[in-house]
């Protein structure tokens, strides 16, 4: 907020304003210790979105905005000093990250599609830089993983800013965050948004508009992948030669396997349990390594296709300021902080399995009891929202990946 003072606003006149909106049962005026001017309860004349939108107008070259609350079942009316005034990105960060994050994600596809022996040079850095330089001089055969992989991630994160736009919160454009030498070759895109949501309809809408979108590409850039991928079988014995990378698995890629090839993969040789325990045992824990089953080997835009579901279902993890925690907000509001403990006690328990979650449930316990509180608390999702941020959260646990990666040998 600006800095400008406000309290020197005449009460008589806020107190006229407040009542074009609202009956007013009782004012309290603030202090200079106090965080607003006025505080009036009462009831709202009009519907609470048009009452916000028309009190926000004209208190804004008061330099004053308009907190909505609930109070037992009184609307109040908060009255706090100073205007949320979005400051300008610089638009070249945006692109100086995506160009090196394009770098970057085309390196790792390069490697990907160049499986063939390289030059080595006749010490350990010039067999590095030998290395290097050819990888560079084959960049474009990592076009298929880079686009399908951004493609991805920046339809996600420009769901959430055409969301953003559409109800006029001021929202940065899509911050990529380049990982070389990595799997993917990024850590993925976030957006910020520079001002409290107006509503819980607003914060439902940017959201969920980022996994949708993304998973609108996700999806067939997956079966593409898959069908244009290869079924083999996987070592029945490893060792450090002959190591290799387990992608873990969520509801929607085993169901995006079996339409693809028919069966669920990896098939093991045979099956130690009942097949639905089995497959329940490994979908959560990974285990057993169905060393010697079948499996398909994944090309570049299949791996592009697995990440792009992997990082919905991280982002649509119920906490925090994860979209998926955003969703649960702005269904139940703080009452969300007693799903946090659930949350972080799953995580944690993963985490014996998969220690990546440690680190997550680090970041989720810190940030965990922030919110992305709306300026207007009384307008309520209505039913067709409510359905959505429902579906947002059964994809969760369709996309949610519980053992995302596994080293077997090595």
């Amino acid at each position: 907020m600006t800095a400008q003072d406000a309290s020197a606003g005449d009460l008589t006149q806020l107190t006229s304003l407040l009542g074009r909106v609202m009956s007013i049962e009782d004012v309290t005026a603030g202090t200079p210790r106090e965080p607003y001017v006025l505080r009036a309860r009462g009831r709202l004349l009009l519907d609470s979105t048009e009452a916000y939108d028309r009190l926000a107008e004209s208190l804004r070259p008061l330099n004053l905005t308009p907190l909505f609350r609930m109070e037992g079942d009184k609307h109040v009316v908060i009255l706090s000093r100073g205007v949320f005034a979005a400051r300008p990105s610089n638009v070249w960060i945006n692109v100086a990250l995506f160009g090196l994050t394009l770098l970057s994600v085309l390196f790792v596809g390069a490697s990907m599609a160049n499986t063939g022996p390289v030059p080595a040079g006749p010490t350990l850095v010039g067999s590095i830089v030998a290395y290097l330089q050819y990888m560079f001089s084959h960049l474009g055969s990592g076009l298929p993983f880079a686009v399908s992989l951004l493609a991805i991630l920046g339809v996600h994160e420009f769901g959430h800013y055409l969301a953003g736009r559409y109800h006029r919160t001021a929202v940065t454009l899509p911050y990529f965050i380049p990982m070389p030498f990595s799997y993917f070759g990024t850590l993925g895109a976030f957006i910020s948004m520079k001002e409290p949501p107006r509503n819980r309809r607003v914060l439902l809408d940017i959201a969920i508009a980022g996994p949708l979108a993304g998973l609108i590409v996700a999806i067939p850039v997956l079966l593409y992948g898959l069908s244009t991928s290869s079924l083999s079988t996987l070592p029945l014995r490893t060792s450090s030669a002959t190591s290799y990378l387990l992608e873990g698995n969520s509801l929607l890629y085993l169901i995006a396997k079996w339409l693809v090839f028919g069966r669920l993969l990896p098939a093991p040789t045979h099956y130690t349990l009942a097949p639905l325990l089995y497959w329940l045992r490994y979908l959560v824990l990974g285990l057993p390594i169905p060393a010697g089953g079948l499996d398909v080997f994944l090309g570049p835009v299949a791996w592009a296709g697995w990440a792009g579901l992997l990082v919905t279902g991280l982002n649509l993890i119920p906490a925090s300021q994860l979209d998926g925690g955003h969703l649960l907000y702005v269904l139940i509001g703080k009452k969300t902080n007693r799903v946090l403990p659930v949350i972080l006690v799953g995580l944690v328990a993963l985490g014996f399995v998969w220690s990546g979650w440690f680190l997550w449930a680090l970041l989720i316990l810190v940030f965990g009891q922030s919110h992305a509180e709306p300026l207007d608390q009384i307008t309520p999702l209505d039913d067709r929202r409510k359905l959505l941020a429902i579906v947002g959260l059964l994809v969760f646990l369709l996309v949610f990946t519980p053992i995302p990666l596994v080293v077997v040998g090595g």
